[in-house]
């Protein structure tokens, strides 16, 4: 699974730690989350995507390849 979330965070010029604030997270959580390295709870997910009024499957991609 694919996410671009830190193209939607520089996009909107805010920075990690604003955004882990906000999610109720670590500031390491988000960047595992930018770097591919962690996926989201559903709970983080739908926070996320309300964040940036967008769907969840706007801000993360799945592809075939990721069962």
């Amino acid at each position: 699974m694919r996410n671009r979330l830190e193209e939607l965070r520089r996009e909107r010029g805010v920075r990690q730690e604003d955004l882990a604030q906000a999610m109720r997270v670590t500031r390491q959580t988000i960047g595992s989350l930018e770097r591919g390295r962690y996926h989201p709870s559903l709970t983080l997910a739908l926070r996320l995507a309300r964040y940036y009024q967008l769907r969840v499957e706007d801000i993360f991609l799945w592809e075939e390849t990721d069962e």
